[in-house]
């Protein structure tokens, strides 16, 4: 039987054993760990919350994991402690490797102040982001106080991971010519700051002509809140130049938008969005394990592809299976 008062006091005083255990607790798919990990992170809410917490997305290749790197042993040498948390929704179907993560960021990896946990190894992509939220409020709570989120794959994960977080970063390539051809707007949009890394050596000259052209894209689109005017910055992974002055940016943006009681106004939409995302995860767990519905269902679905019904009729016949 777990003592969750004993489990929760340990977390409180930082006990990095203690914080793994929540966590795997949270993670697990059985409905009993799945109760306690509940009853946990009500015990630890009002602990929560204080961190700075900052998504970060790029493209293959950009230096992410170096650039993460860097800027956590650079927070933590300021006397930071640092989460790095990993949203990736390959792992959905392939699992992801917790010596991977290690790997790709060696100097966190060994340093005190620092914790890595990979994204879980299953179910869908709001499961998954959905526990990288609940192992935020743990790291949170044993005392963290800037939880980096990384968005390790394409597509819907960086709207997941904007999602999950006050502040998203979005790091680009030196190259912008090609790259300003493929961007996609949306991301764009979600940017809260835009760092070309890679800006040493012969790279510096190149990168300080993408950010020009970044910053000549930028004024195309109408800043998301008169408060913040996205900023791009050119920074270096490999060297950790720009890191000081990306960092500065980052402090900037909280203190403006924590004066107007934004920060909270933010999380609280952000935690009304989740609700919905777990109903949705919940509705669609009981599609696939009903025994009743995933019998019925191939046959629905043969019937609205021949034509033979109506696809809102099938809907409805789902519907009333589930109760709704």
């Amino acid at each position: 039987m777990i003592d969750l008062d004993a489990l929760g006091n340990a977390i409180l005083a930082g006990e990095r054993a203690a914080l793994a255990r929540a966590i795997t607790l949270a993670e697990s798919r059985r409905a009993d760990h799945r109760e306690l990990a509940q009853a946990l992170l009500q015990r630890l809410l009002p602990h929560s919350g204080k961190a700075i917490r900052v998504g970060i997305t790029g493209v293959p290749g950009v230096g992410k994991s170096t650039t993460i790197d860097a800027l956590g042993s650079y927070l933590t040498g300021l006397g930071h402690k640092v989460a790095v948390l990993a949203v990736d929704p390959s792992s959905t179907r392939t699992g992801g490797s917790i010596l991977g993560d290690k790997t790709r960021m060696a100097r966190l990896a060994v340093d005190p102040n620092a914790y890595i946990r990979p994204s879980p190894s299953s179910g869908t992509l709001g499961g998954v982001a959905a526990k990288t939220r609940e192992t935020m409020l743990l790291c949170e709570a044993a005392g963290f106080d800037v939880v980096l989120v990384e968005t390790v794959g394409v597509g819907q994960s960086e709207t997941a991971v904007a999602d999950l977080t006050d502040f998203f970063l979005v790091l680009m390539l030196p190259n912008a010519g090609d790259e300003l051809q493929g961007i996609k707007k949306g991301i764009i949009e979600l940017a809260d700051m835009i760092a070309v890394n890679k800006a040493d050596g012969a790279g510096a000259t190149v990168a300080r002509a993408a950010a020009a052209q970044y910053k000549a894209a930028l004024h195309i689109l109408a800043p998301a809140s008169a408060l913040w005017s996205t900023p791009v910055v050119t920074i270096s992974g490999l060297t950790g130049d720009g890191l000081d002055t990306l960092w500065a940016k980052i402090e900037d943006h909280r203190a403006r938008f924590e004066a107007k009681g934004l920060i909270v106004e933010k999380r609280r939409q952000q935690d009304v969005k989740w609700m919905w995302a777990m109903v949705q995860d919940r509705l669609q767990a009981r599609l696939r394990h009903d025994p009743a519905l995933k019998a019925r269902t191939p046959k629905l679905e043969a019937a609205v592809a021949s034509g033979e019904t109506t696809p809102t009729l099938a809907a409805d016949e789902i519907a009333r299976a589930l109760g709704l």
